[in-house]
């Protein structure tokens, strides 16, 4: 069995797939980051000051102090806008890269196109039989 674990890991598609996997949790982090440090503070101005991670509806208001404190209940909303605003851009950003790889792919497997060329002469054979068949139609 450790013998066929090996060989399982030694395959490229695992070392391809955990490369993959890498890249898109850093990926994800650094959309993660355009999103929250960039887009939305320039929206929440533009919608009058809203700061989308502090949206919230509060359930049960925080009380007491100490050891006898008791936490604030809400819904965090806000943080599910931007959330939801991350994965959007994230699936755009991966539409854009597929749709840039399938173009470059495409390019390097189609062989350049050459012009058209003009359809072969027709053989002896078929020159005569449409003779042939002309002479037929005359006669008719």
């Amino acid at each position: 069995m450790l013998q066929e674990f090996k060989k399982f890991i030694a395959k490229g598609n695992v070392i391809d797939m955990a490369v993959g996997l890498i890249m898109a949790t850093y990926f994800g982090a650094i959309v993660k980051s355009l999103v929250n440090d960039v887009l939305m503070p320039p929206i929440g101005k533009m919608l009058g000051g809203v700061d989308f991670s502090e949206l919230k509806y509060v359930i049960q208001e925080a009380s007491g102090e100490g050891e006898e404190a008791i936490a604030e209940v809400a819904i965090t909303y806000g943080n599910f806008i931007n959330t939801i605003i991350t994965f959007v851009i994230v699936a755009f950003c991966i539409f854009m890269v597929v749709k840039g790889y399938n173009k470059m792919k495409e390019k390097m497997e189609k062989p350049k196109e050459e012009a058209p060329k003009a359809p072969p002469a027709p053989s002896k054979e078929e020159v005569l039989l449409g003779e042939i068949r002309d002479l037929l139609k005359k006669q008719q």
